[in-house]
């Protein structure tokens, strides 16, 4: 069982979302550690959800339709904000690379980047209301059940964006000369607003 959820966990960890435009826009623009910065944040978030499942808070998402409606318009204009600023990063890149890519940001902006990107998505929340409770003993106290499962997934989550950071890291030369990056951020914008788009269309 264990095997299974791993398994299913890790294929839904590496589908593309938030998180991944994230990490790369900022491992991109920023270097490796700025990836991995953003990778710890959306670990972070993580936490609060696995959390909250774990005291039943996130089941209002699945009970009522105004925590859930709530959340997601946090989210979406969350995620159109992080996708314009994309967006207008790139247009910067394009008119003026010498500039830009002496933008500094620090450690704590890329932490908050990553851990209100992955907070702020309710379908996050809902995969521990729904998907990980298939996973938990039908008698007894399921508490420390749910925390292991949360941890594995945890767990993945941070090899695999370990890995996603460094493969990034090491095409970024390539990736980083000034018309390259900026048609990444221009991508990873229209992706974001993309993301924002189809969660404020989700359906509780």
């Amino acid at each position: 069982m264990l095997t299974t959820f791993a398994v299913t966990a890790l294929v839904m960890i590496m589908i593309p979302g938030p998180d991944q435009a994230l990490i790369t826009r900022n491992a991109l623009a920023f270097g490796r550690t700025a990836g991995l910065l953003t990778m710890f944040g959306g670990l972070l978030g993580l936490t609060v959800h696995a959390t909250a499942a774990a005291v039943g808070l996130s089941a209002l998402l699945l009970t009522s339709a105004t925590a859930f409606t709530t959340l997601k318009i946090v989210g979406v204009v969350y995620l159109l904000w992080l996708g314009i600023q994309a967006l207008l990063s790139s247009r910067r890149t394009a008119a003026a690379p010498q500039v830009v890519l002496q933008e500094r940001r620090s450690p704590l902006q890329h932490i908050r980047n990553g851990f209100l990107s992955n907070t702020l998505n309710p379908k996050v929340a809902l995969f521990f209301v729904t998907f990980l409770p298939q996973f938990l003993p039908a008698h007894g106290n399921p508490l420390h059940q749910a925390m292991l499962l949360s941890a594995i997934f945890a767990g993945l989550y941070l090899v695999w964006f370990s890995f996603y950071n460094v493969l990034v890291d090491r095409i970024g030369a390539l990736l980083r000369t000034p018309r390259i990056r900026a048609r990444v951020e221009r991508a990873t914008g229209l992706l974001l607003v993309g993301f924002a788009i189809r969660l404020a269309v989700q359906q509780p």
